[in-house]
């Protein structure tokens, strides 16, 4: 069975609909697609404990964001600044735009 393509995509504004981050909201930094996973700026950290290496010079505790699933997360559109479903429509010249279903405006520019 083939997956289907996620509709979310880098530097999109998201906001968390489910667990500890509930109601946060941050831009994508990044999509998995295999695994159906999004990293969000400044939601879900987690602490790493790392060692002095070459790249980084200093050891200790680091902060980094960790992956979301993406059924937890709905874009936020950016005309009507709710959050809201996606949906395709097909432009005159062939090609295909996502649209936010509130207000009918294309999200992709």
């Amino acid at each position: 069975m083939r997956k289907k393509h996620p509709m979310i995509k880098k530097n999109d504004k998201v906001i968390v609909l489910s667990g500890k981050e509930k109601g946060k909201i941050g831009a994508v930094l990044k999509v998995n697609t295999e695994k159906d996973r999004v990293i969000v700026e400044k939601v879900n950290m987690v602490k790493r404990h790392s060692k002095p290496t070459g790249k980084t010079a200093q050891g200790g505790i680091i902060e980094k964001e960790a992956s979301i699933h993406i059924s937890n997360l709905m874009v936020v559109c950016n005309k009507c600044a709710d959050p809201t479903r996606i949906g395709m429509r097909r432009l005159e010249d062939g090609s295909k735009v996502r649209v936010c279903k509130k207000c009918n405006e294309p999200m992709d520019e």
